[in-house]
């Protein structure tokens, strides 16, 4: 790959904006900027933690304050706070 076709493909990859009201939420999904509590998102949570999860304003706030994080953090800390 030519340095001009890497940059390119970093370029875009950091530019590409999740969906996060329609792309599949696993636990490798990364946590960006972009980060909405969505139904999609919601519908994960219970998956993973269980029909008693609720989100609430301290986790809503570390999930926006987290970027970088996945979303198996995201299930850590929840069950931490609420486990």
């Amino acid at each position: 790959m030519t340095r001009k076709a890497a940059l390119t493909e970093i370029i875009a990859t950091m530019t590409t904006k999740r969906e996060w009201h329609c792309e599949l939420v696993e636990l490798d999904t990364v946590i960006d900027e972009h980060y909405k509590n969505t139904q999609m998102v919601r519908r994960f949570f219970k998956e993973q933690i269980g029909d008693h999860f609720k989100f609430d304003r301290p986790f809503m706030a570390w999930m926006k304050e987290n970027t970088g994080r996945t979303m198996q953090d995201a299930v850590e800390e929840w069950l931490h706070r609420h486990g």
